[in-house]
């Protein structure tokens, strides 16, 4: 992942506005962020950072905190949608872009509309993305109040993940990105605001005056956006080609991003190309100690501390002996990969054994998938998988899902089947094992 770029400021009127220019290409892209933002801290989220860093590949990108949320300026009273197309042209002047190929999900299509409307002659092509065309007439009155609600009550808390990107509802690592991209950008009268004016405008008679060649993108199972109403607002545009794709996730970053950035990279540049990717198939590993609050409640800060030392040390011991990665702790607990399932189911049983030494017992969950490596940490559905299994484990038991099991046949470990049971988050029923002999 590269180095966020250098965050610069453009005047518009008294409005000073943050932004960025990232990318390299014969084309110019403008990428407004989302409904709130803060530019420097999307870039601590991997997903994120992938997802513009591809776009950098197709282009010279800007992109922008609008006014009242992020490092851009909070104005007093309403702003309205001329102020935002005015903040467009201060941007892009800012940046030296001439013309440019504007890219908006949900709200932000109704800025980048609008400006390809009236800014023609600056626009090349227009990317957009799951938007109501009138969202006034679309979304309910108590839903409306329900998300006006949320943002004002619980701001921080990422409490509209699951209905925004249910992908992704689980994921200890992404909430706690969420929560702090919430706080940094925009306080919740703020970010209330913003909602209800994007909620407030109407694009029926702005989307038929753009000139520009147009993408429309959708996710069909996008629950708060009807694709029907996408595709109504597609076909107001005269020269739209408008494309679903599958997935339930608003916003592009998560789900299958590479699917969306390969429709926008055609558009824009007439070809495809393979997206690079840190996917690999793994053995992912959790343990966690058992009763770790009341052990530590009981020995007391300073003993519980040495004690959690000495098994932090065991079980990176283990790991080196089994050829292991340790990709992080979490607490009371390891997240691991190997790139063999023997080695790591050999390996949780030689901590479970191990740490018994120390006064504990482990839990142990296993399962074998495709991961997608970050510079810090991985992710993907086996990642959740394996803490799932973990999570069912009992006392000095090492789970297993029946992938791992099958993958070590032939092997000399043997396993006891544990029945079918279902997995928070994870479609189906997953038949899991517990290591007997390993």
């Amino acid at each position: 992942m590269q180095a966020p770029p250098r965050t610069r400021f453009a005047r518009s009127g008294d409005v000073d506005l943050a932004f960025q220019v990232f990318g390299d290409g014969p084309r110019n892209i403008l990428a407004i962020a989302g409904w709130v933002s803060h530019l420097e801290v999307m870039w601590e989220l991997a997903e994120f950072a992938r997802f513009l860093e591809r776009l950098g590949t197709m282009g010279r990108v800007a992109v922008y905190d609008k006014r009242g949320t992020g490092m851009s300026d909070r104005p007093g009273g309403e702003s309205t949608l001329e102020d935002h197309v005015n903040d467009v042209r201060a941007v892009l002047d800012a940046a030296g872009m001439d013309r440019v190929c504007p890219i908006g999900w949900v709200d932000a299509v109704g800025v980048v509309a609008s400006f390809a409307a009236t800014w023609p002659d600056r626009v090349d092509a227009l990317v957009l993305g799951s938007f109501l065309p009138s969202p006034s007439a679309t979304v309910p009155a108590e839903l409306a109040a329900e998300f006006a609600h949320a943002v004002e009550h619980a701001w921080g808390e990422a409490v509209m993940v699951p209905a925004m990107v249910p992908s992704v509802a689980d994921d200890p690592r992404v909430l706690e990105w969420f929560r702090r991209y919430e706080r940094m950008s925009a306080t919740p009268n703020a970010a209330a605001a913003m909602q209800e004016w994007a909620l407030s405008l109407d694009l029926d008679a702005i989307l038929p005056a753009i000139q520009a060649p147009t993408l429309v993108l959708h996710r069909r199972d996008v629950v708060s956006v009807p694709a029907a109403e996408v595709r109504r607002g597609a076909a107001l545009i005269p020269d739209a080609r408008y494309v679903e794709l599958p997935g339930a996730d608003l916003y592009p970053i998560f789900g299958d991003a590479d699917a969306v950035l390969a429709e926008i990279e055609e558009f824009l540049t007439g070809a495809r190309t393979a997206a690079h990717s840190d996917r690999v198939l793994a053995t992912v590993l959790f343990t966690d100690i058992v009763d770790s609050t009341a052990r530590a409640r009981a020995l007391g800060d300073r003993a519980w501390s040495d004690l959690l030392d000495a098994h932090n040390t065991e079980v990176r011991r283990v790991l080196a002996q089994w050829g292991g990665h340790e990709v992080k702790t979490t607490g009371d607990g390891f997240l691991a990969t190997f790139d063999g399932p023997a080695r790591g189911i050999r390996a949780a049983a030689t901590v479970v054994r191990s740490i018994r030494d120390l006064g504990l017992e482990i839990r142990a969950g296993l399962h074998t998938g495709e991961i997608e490596r970050g510079p810090d940490d991985i992710s993907g559905i086996a990642v959740h998988v394996g803490a799932r299994v973990a999570a069912l484990a009992g006392p000095s038991e090492v789970l297993v899902t029946s992938t791992v099991k099958d993958l070590v046949l032939g092997s000399t470990i043997t396993f006891a089947d544990r029945g079918r049971h279902p997995l928070k988050g994870v479609p189906g029923d997953w038949q899991l094992f517990a290591v007997e002999q390993a």
